[in-house]
């Protein structure tokens, strides 16, 4: 794992004090966003800019991208995040949370069965930040960008009265008649996850835990060993667009698919209305790492409420024809987790006792009211 991912020897929280001092830049070395301005800035952030794909005929430098297409289908879809309402810097690094911004957009386009080519990122920013600190922002974007094969053509920045605002805009490729939509479960078809679910929540939970410990005592020295799984997943988390290839290699496309960014439950609710169908999930069958079972206890909740509710674990929900369950059972890091029935059946989420109760979305919601 490289030196990008949180490791035990962090010795302190990232933490931005009322001073609004800027940990990012050097003591003796500061330098102004107003030294600059908005065109020096953008040339300084996109310096280090290499095109990748031959179908980005024009990138940055001009009034837009330029993106060639023949047989495929572009794909488009623009995510905003927020500080204090999508992210706290109190624990998340900019360089975390430029490759966060990027990669649940390449997810996005990852839900469709498409690959993700190119991004458009936007920045509203107060003179909190400097430039070295937007460089951090910008160096966590571009190693998403490197990682995923995508193009950094365009953006656009602005300044803000308080905080800092992301908005990204991605496109992407795919063949026209492979796009999955969320509309098209039927019944009896299969409900399917890849990976394991309710990590990223507990790492948020743990990093509000030590975010709570450090107002009470700033000398505290954070508790973050032996927990770098669960931060992974909720600082660094990663877009599957692997499962495109790794589908199409057993012959198998699914009915169905989105993303999990809110929740298992408000997903598959997601698709269950698109596509006028109800579901039977059962609650044993969901993926659940073990270090998140026993976290989740000492949080004292019941597992499967991270799964369901905790969202941004970016795993892909998808369905499937029962003619493919012999294939998906052979593929490793896929679960069967219940199936798709008639509308009138309702959403169920079936107890290990055989309960059947209703299926609810409690997940991650931007514009619900919140007590300060």
């Amino acid at each position: 794992m490289n030196n990008f991912v949180v490791k035990k020897r962090l010795s302190k929280l990232t933490m931005y004090n009322k001073k609004q001092k800027d940990q990012h830049s050097t003591p003796d070395h500061r330098t102004e966003l107003s030294e600059l301005g908005e065109f020096a800035l953008i040339d300084r952030l996109t310096k280090r800019v290499k095109i990748k794909n031959p179908g980005t005929l024009k990138g940055i430098g001009d009034d837009a991208a330029v993106i060639e297409l023949k047989d495929k289908v572009l794909l488009l879809s623009t995510d905003l995040l927020i500080e204090g309402v999508h992210f706290d810097l109190t624990y998340m690094p900019l360089k975390h949370l430029g490759y966060k911004a990027a990669v649940v957009n390449f997810s996005d386009i990852a839900a469709m069965n498409g690959i993700p080519k190119q991004i458009t990122v936007s920045i509203a920013v107060s003179n909190r930040f400097s430039v070295e600190a937007l460089e951090e922002l910008y160096g966590g974007i571009l190693l998403a960008c490197e990682k995923y094969k995508v193009d950094l053509v365009g953006g656009d920045t602005s300044s803000s009265v308080k905080g800092l605002m992301i908005s990204i805009t991605v496109t992407g490729e795919a063949v026209k008649n492979e796009i999955i939509y969320r509309n098209g479960a039927k019944e009896g078809d299969l409900l399917c996850v890849t990976g394991d679910l309710g990590a990223a929540y507990i790492g948020l939970l743990i990093l509000e835990r030590e975010k709570q410990a450090y107002k009470a005592d700033p000398d505290m020295q954070p508790e973050l060993i032996d927990y770098e799984y669960v931060l992974q997943r909720q600082l660094k988390p990663e877009a599957r667009t692997d499962v495109y290839n790794l589908l199409k290699g057993i012959g198998v496309q699914p009915t169905s698919m989105i993303d999990i960014s809110d929740g298992l439950a408000s997903e598959i609710l997601h698709i269950c209305k698109e596509s006028g169908v109800g579901c039977k999930l059962y609650e044993e069958k969901i993926p659940i790492d073990t270090q998140v079972r026993n976290l989740a206890m000492e949080f004292r909740i019941v597992p499967a409420v991270c799964a369901l509710s905790g969202g941004e674990d970016y795993e892909l929900l998808f369905t499937i024809n029962q003619r493919d369950v012999e294939k998906i059972r052979l593929v490793q890091g896929i679960s069967i987790i219940g199936h798709i029935v008639p509308k009138s059946e309702g959403q169920k989420l079936i107890t290990p006792d055989g309960l059947s109760i209703d299926l609810t979305a409690q997940g991650w919601d931007a514009m619900r009211k919140r007590v300060s």
